[in-house]
């Protein structure tokens, strides 16, 4: 266990440094493939830097999915407590997850439900909390994050669906790209439904409500 314990921090301080060559969702996603006999399916990943990516690309990222980032410490308690009182009122129950516990589950875990997952989504959010600037928690967020089947990061959807570099990406491209998070086996970049332009359009007022790119981590 303290091996375990010691081999983790050290794996999430050389990723403060280092860009993750894979995720574990990707390799989770590549194995399924492979053992379904799919072969047509392609991974497609491509790290890029922050400096190379449009300041309006993790803006509309935090405003879809996380607007408290800069002022929570991995969890956002008060999120959990409007998810637990909407529940309470009969409402279905919903995700409270931070980016930075998307960033531990997607790059470290497995998918699925269960107490040992949630778990070790927890230890590891409080490494990445403690080892990483905020601003690299987004870094690593928009490079893993899923866009399509197969399609993952910033890179890789851009080129998909928009034939351009992260750099060129503008406020409506990364609104849609925002808005198909976190369901992008059934949302569509490409072909994005009346649901999805409408939340592309409320990403994009909740961009300028935030302050702009002012309020992204430094």
């Amino acid at each position: 266990m303290l091996a375990w314990v010691v081999l983790s921090i050290v794996t999430v301080l050389a990723l403060r440094f280092v860009p993750p060559p894979i995720s574990a969702v990707m390799a989770q996603a590549w194995i399924s493939a492979r053992l379904h006999g799919d072969s047509d399916w392609k991974l497609r990943y491509r790290w890029v830097d922050w400096k190379q990516v449009a300041p309006i690309v993790p803006l509309s990222l935090m405003a879809a999915e996380d607007q408290r980032f800069p002022l929570h410490h991995g969890f956002d308690f008060e999120q959990i407590q409007k998810a637990l009182d909407a529940a309470d009122e009969g409402e279905r129950l919903r995700g409270a997850s931070t980016i930075s516990q998307q960033v531990a589950k997607n790059l470290f875990l497995w998918n699925g439900r269960s107490f040992v997952r949630k778990g070790l989504e927890a230890w590891f959010t409080v490494l990445i909390e403690t080892l990483w600037p905020k601003q690299r928690i987004l870094e690593v967020y928009l490079n893993i994050a899923q866009f399509g089947d197969g399609i993952y990061g910033v890179g890789a959807a851009g080129a998909t669906y928009f034939h351009t570099t992260p750099a060129r990406l503008d406020a409506q491209q990364a609104a849609l790209l925002a808005a198909v998070l976190p369901n992008p086996m059934r949302l569509r970049v490409d072909k994005p439904s009346a649901y999805v332009l409408r939340r592309a359009a409320w990403i994009r007022r909740q961009c300028e409500a935030l302050g702009g790119i002012g309020y992204l981590p430094r």
